[in-house]
């Protein structure tokens, strides 16, 4: 299997941290890196839009040719298709709360994350839009707050002593601002203290750039 994915941007490094946790783990699920260009605009190109009609990354070709193109998709096919030493819980409620506090971060803190990098120091080329900042640095506080409570219980990751695709998806939306040197944390130790656990995790090791 090959994963088309380009460094610092969020998706395709919640992927990666994702692989690199299940290598953690043991498990060597066969997949070779190959690097998109965005800078100089080889996702926008004929080749790649084979892959992914919309252009975006990560993508991942099977061996037979298929091509998923959506960050959970993959995450989900490959969590199918390796079962063992899985990161998604067995049980049903788990699972759910689970699948939730990584929905709650995607949708809720890793969009504005990235609405707020590309309104500010774009890395695509962006125009400046402080309005569209000041909104996504607003819209961001609850699920921050939301965050801050959950590790009130002083729990290693998001999800309890393991890492979790909760952990992926939010310290992927760190490093992009990190990228552009932006702090939207604020007063929140609990939060400040898991991105650094986080970063010295394993994966974290393996995948962060910055």
């Amino acid at each position: 299997m090959i994963l088309y994915t380009v460094p610092i941007a969020p998706n395709p490094t919640k992927v990666m941290l994702y692989i690199a946790e299940r290598h953690i783990r043991g498990i060597d699920m066969g997949i070779e890196e190959f690097i998109v260009n965005t800078l100089k605009g080889r996702h926008k190109e004929a080749e790649h839009l084979i892959r992914n009609p919309f252009g975006t990354l990560p993508v991942l070709e099977l061996d037979d040719g298929t091509f998923i193109f959506e960050s959970l998709s993959i995450i989900h096919y490959l969590e199918d298709r390796f079962s063992k030493k899985a990161v998604l819980p067995k049980k049903a409620k788990d699972r759910a709360k689970a699948l939730e506090l990584e929905r709650i971060t995607d949708v809720r803190i890793l969009n504005e994350m990235a609405r707020y990098v590309h309104a500010t120091k774009s890395p695509l080329g962006f125009p400046y839009d402080s309005e569209k900042a000041n909104e996504a640095e607003s819209r961001i506080q609850p699920a921050l707050d939301y965050i801050e409570h959950t590790l009130m219980d002083d729990r290693k990751f998001l999800m309890g002593e393991e890492l979790s695709l909760a952990d992926f998806t939010l310290a992927s939306g760190c490093q992009f601002l990190r990228f552009i040197k932006a702090d939207l944390f604020g007063n929140r130790p609990k939060l400040r203290s898991w991105d650094e656990r986080l970063r010295n995790s394993g994966p974290g090791r393996l995948v962060l750039k910055c």
